[in-house]
């Protein structure tokens, strides 16, 4: 196990907690920060700032576009704004105030989309969120950001903060293990490398890297050695990373909650086919809308579970023989 994983890992806490407390802390490190909500911040756990900061907090009510716009209007006057809804919300109704006033218009915004992926479980697909890194990630100027635990949250939200323009940092409902020891050091931009391996290369990121790390234990009991990587920047892709593992492993498996088309894998696969084309394999939401029910479940039956990331590393590994079997059979 990696030094950089707990071994076990931690006791489960709930995300939104976790956010809502590296929110105040970055609020007592900076004073230029604020923070706004669509009338959702006891559901996303931003009421902790508001408790904390009353007179930098700022409730628009349910009226996503004007959040945006709000925010827009106060990161033009110097400040840092922090705008806080439901993920489905910034990619679906507020899409044209995030493109035009934020993108195109360079708003130095920060959106944190709460009950992201399928975490707002029992809502049903209107609110699943399994679209929004494919819509945001296509919008020139946005920087997409997704941590995997509690302690991500905390080294990643300063830096989302400090990052020059707009940001998406995609945010999950539940209780999600706590995965990383202190060494954890996430940079902006750059992928993290969990543990080493030859055979093949997973590139996980948000909630699944906890199930990730779990897969990859079950494989190399079996006598399969995976690199793990952490890419917790979607945008801007750590190209230079991406590539440089199917180089040495000769195989790439993406896992992310979130539909396979236009997500991470989608931007691996971009990346992959300029530079270095190996087989791929994407575990995820395959082209669906999900249903209600339990959150763990849903994961499990939409394609997300343990054995369906063994199972795309499986499916690679015998791509991968396939391809090198045919080269070496060339004259």
């Amino acid at each position: 196990m990696g030094g950089l994983i707990r071994n076990p890992f931690g006791e489960p806490v709930v995300m939104r907690k976790a956010y809502g407390e590296a929110l105040v802390a970055l609020g007592q490190a900076r004073g230029d920060v604020v923070v706004l909500s669509a009338d959702v911040s006891s559901s996303d756990f931003s009421c902790m700032f508001e408790a904390a900061f009353p007179e930098r907090f700022f409730n628009v009510g349910i009226a996503e576009p004007a959040l945006v716009d709000v925010a827009a209007g106060l990161a033009k006057s110097g400040r840092v704004p922090i705008a806080n809804t439901f993920a489905f919300l910034f990619a679906t109704r507020a899409l044209e105030m995030v493109r035009t006033h934020l993108c195109y218009g360079e708003a130095n915004v920060k959106l944190a989309g709460a009950y992201a992926g399928l975490s707002d479980s029992f809502d049903g697909p209107t609110h699943h969120s399994i679209t929004d890194i494919a819509i945001l990630r296509s919008l020139p100027r946005m920087t997409i950001v997704v941590p995997a635990d509690p302690l991500a949250v905390s080294r990643l939200l300063p830096q989302v903060a400090a990052w020059n323009g707009p940001v998406y940092f995609r945010l999950c409902r539940n209780e999600v293990p706590q995965i990383y020891s202190s060494e954890y050091s996430p940079q902006i931009g750059k992928g993290i490398t969990l543990l080493e391996g030859e055979d093949a290369t997973i590139v996980a990121c948000g909630v699944l890297v906890a199930r990730s790390i779990e897969a990859a234990q079950n494989l190399a009991a079996r006598g399969i050695r995976v690199r793990l990587v952490e890419m917790h920047t979607i945008k801007p892709l750590d190209g230079e990373l991406v590539v440089r593992c199917p180089r040495e492993t000769g195989a790439m498996v993406t896992v992310e909650e979130h539909s396979i088309i236009g997500g991470l894998g989608s931007a691996v696969a971009e990346c992959l086919s300029e530079a270095h084309p190996v087989p791929v394999e994407w575990v995820g939401v395959r082209d669906t809308f999900a249903e209600s029910g339990p959150y763990p479940d849903l994961l499990d039956k939409y394609g997300m579970s343990v054995d369906a990331i063994a199972g795309g590393v499986a499916r690679v590994l015998a791509r991968k023989a396939k391809a090198f079997g045919a080269i070496s059979a060339e004259p």
